[in-house]
Parts: C-alpha cells; structure tokens; sequence
C-alpha cells in the first residue's frame, strides 16, 4: 500500500505570551512580507517585531494568552486523516510558529512516505502565504534530505465541499435574522497591500470566486451583499473596500450585518478578537442595528471531504488539482505560473 504524508500548510500563531514577539519577527523577517535584502529586513523584522509585541500581546490576552490556531489545525488535520483513511497520515507544517517547516519534514521523512502531498489552509492563493509555505517547505525538505515524489496544490477557492460549508453556516444566519429586519452581508477576507496585487498576486481576483461561488449556491433572493477585506496595518495603500469601513457605513445607513470570514478555514485572533470584539464595537459604535458573525468552516464534513478530494486527485506541481491554471494569464505571480517559487 502507498503510504502518502499529507502536509498541511498553515500560518501558525504563538503559543504563550512569550512567544509573540519571535512570531512577529518570524513574519515580517519573511520576504514575501518585506522584500528588502538582508540584512535590512532582519534589522526592520527586529524593529517592528519589538515595537508591536505589546499590543499584540495584548489582542492574545483577549483570547487567553495565546492563538489557537495550531489546536484548531490539528481537530482538522485528525479530521482529514479519519476521511482519507489508511496509507495516508497528516502532518502540520506552520509558517511562523512551531511547528515549522523544518520539524515537520523532519516528521514526515521519519515516517518514511511513498509520496507527499502539499496542501494549504489558504483556500485562495497568495505569494504572501501560499507561495511563502512552498518555499519555506521546499528548503526544509532538502535540509533534510526528503526526496520523494511530491504532489502540491496552490488554491481551491471554488472547491465544492468548501464552498458548501460556507454556504451552509451562512443560510443558518440568514435564516435565523429577524424578519422585516435590513440587511447587508460582508464577506470578509484579510487584506493585502495593493502593490502586491498589482504585482500579479491572483489573491484578490480568488477571493472573489470565492464569494461568486458562495453567491450561486446560497441563491438568497435579493441579497445585498459587499466583498470587503480586513487586518488593514501600515502605511500603504491596502485593497478595499476595508471591512471597518463598511462597517460605519451600514452604521450610517442604519443596516444590519452579518460578516461572513471567507479566507479564514479556523478561528484565531483575525476572527474571535478583530471580528467578534474589535470590529462588534465599532459596530456598535457606529450605529449598527444588530451584527452577527458567521464561523468558520473549521471541521465541517463537507470542507474535511472536500480535502480529501483534492489530496486524493492532486496532480504534480502547485495548480488545483485537475492540472489546468486557474488564473487568467495578467496574474503573473500565480504559483502555477512561477512554479511555486516565489
């Protein structure tokens, strides 16, 4: 029988006050997020890091002191193995906290596998995760001298079982809102500056077959609906329209909201702080009638199903998994395009 490790790809949070600042400086000491040579980036990575650990400690305190991001990554990854059966075993391989990649190649060569299989949280692609996970995986692979066949995805963001799932927690929230009561959906994903996306990055134009699709399958008759993106930090310019913008917005017009996070597969501190305390005040404070947060699709039949479909049908290199690229052409920075390098 085939023994096939399945590696799953996730940001990864700190797991102890402690830790936060090392995570900060994990993250913006990456080159997809700073592009500048080292060693300006470390010496930026340093400065930031130590600058924002504070309130960052701060946002996790809410929340018990630490992500929970890695423990709601394993309930999945436990679920996924329980759906794909035996011969495959499931790995965790976070970005900026551990485990890092380099431990869990280290796991995965120990278990000896025919095959592996790369398969990312991020149902839409970006360089800035994605495209950072596949690099960070494929340097620790050959620190460890892991070679065997490889077979990688880069996206899903039209994948039945994850598009079910999300339309299923969101029917439940429509159906529960009060009758004769206005309403305004915003599908929420996490931000990128938009010299990023001017780049070619194909995240934005993703998430917004993401949302297409969740549209079709909902077929909720009039529903008035905005695509909106979140998390928004620093000086640049970042794609909109920004979720707290909105947020005033239906304040002002006096609208009710449900939020509906469409980028984020497990609760962590962008969902159980920004979205359900941070961004419920402003809500609040701006006037909102009623505000009401979707959850994520976390361990959901249908999304765990739906990774094991495409573990099962993954073909070689990063593009879904019926080979075809997904992107249209003007995306250059696709990782079917650039191989999964970024």
């Amino acid at each position: 029988m085939t023994r096939t490790a399945v590696v799953l790809f996730n940001l990864g949070g700190p797991d102890r006050p402690d830790a936060v600042e090392p995570f900060l400086f994990n993250l913006f000491n990456d080159r997809a997020i700073i592009s500048l040579p080292q060693p300006l980036r470390w010496l930026l990575a340093k400065l930031i890091s130590r600058r924002r650990a504070p309130l960052a400690q701060a946002i996790y305190q809410r929340i018990g002191g630490f992500s929970p991001l890695l423990a709601n990554t394993e309930a999945q990854a436990q679920a996924l193995a329980a759906a794909l059966g035996e011969g495959f075993r499931v790995f965790i391989a976070m970005r900026y906290w551990a485990p890092l990649s380099g431990a869990a190649a280290a796991a995965v060569k120990g278990w000896q596998p025919d095959e592996i299989v790369l398969l990312p949280l991020y149902p839409q692609a970006s360089t800035t995760t994605t495209g950072s996970s596949l690099a960070a995986w494929q340097q620790a692979a050959r620190a460890v001298g892991l070679a065997v066949p490889v077979r990688a995805l880069c996206c899903y963001p039209e994948e039945s079982g994850f598009i079910a799932a999300l339309a299923q927690a969101t029917r439940t929230t429509l159906e529960a809102w009060p009758a004769g009561k206005r309403l305004r959906v915003l599908f929420s994903a996490h931000g990128l500056p938009r010299k990023i996306v001017a780049a070619g990055d194909p995240y934005q134009w993703q998430i917004e077959r993401t949302v297409a699709a969740l549209q079709r399958v909902l077929a909720w008759p009039g529903l008035d609906s905005v695509v909106c993106y979140q998390s928004r930090v620093g000086p640049l310019a970042w794609i909109g329209p920004a979720t707290d913008d909105e947020i005033r917005r239906a304040g002002r017009e006096g609208v009710g909201l449900i939020v509906v996070p469409v980028a984020f597969v497990s609760e962590h501190s962008e969902t159980l702080v920004e979205l359900d305390i941070e961004y419920r005040h402003l809500a609040e404070k701006s006037g909102v009638p009623r505000y009401e947060r979707v959850a994520t699709v976390g361990t959901m039949a249908s999304f765990i199903g739906g990774l094991a479909k495409l573990v099962r049908s993954a073909r070689s290199g990063p593009c879904p998994a019926d080979g075809a690229r997904l992107c249209p052409a003007e995306f250059r920075r696709c990782l079917c395009a650039v191989g999964g390098r970024r």
